[in-house]
């Protein structure tokens, strides 16, 4: 139980084409959006299935990497840490955003390499 810590993994599809942008000092990040799928039966015995959208952001080489091989329903497995950070919308509004920031990711669509390219984490 020593190795615990905030981590998350997922697999899912690309909700849109990572949105990338250089910051102060060059540093690039991406953001996209990835959707989970889960399902269940409901007490009719109708299949129910549910959608999940994750936040995600990437820094620097995984930003690189995410904007040269991802695009809008890619296969992904990503690996990062839950962030929660709130701001004030233009009406005074608290907001609460919670984001996933990626260590690393791979490609799970067929045309990528059947997922043996591995982008390792580039922070």
């Amino acid at each position: 139980m020593n190795s615990l810590r905030n981590r998350v993994q997922l697999i899912g599809h690309l909700g849109h084409d990572p949105e990338i942008k250089t910051i102060d000092g060059g540093k690039k990040v991406a953001r996209f959006t990835l959707a989970t799928d889960d399902s269940y039966k409901n007490s009719e015995g109708q299949k129910i299935k549910e959608t999940t959208w994750h936040n995600l952001i990437a820094w620097n080489g995984l930003a690189d990497l995410s904007d040269k091989y991802l695009k809008k329903g890619s296969k992904v497995a990503v690996e990062g840490r839950i962030v929660y950070r709130t701001y004030e919308d233009k009406k005074g509004v608290t907001k609460n955003i919670t984001e996933i920031i990626l260590s690393d990711f791979m490609f799970l669509d067929p045309a990528k390499g059947n997922g043996k390219e591995v982008a390792e984490k580039q922070e």
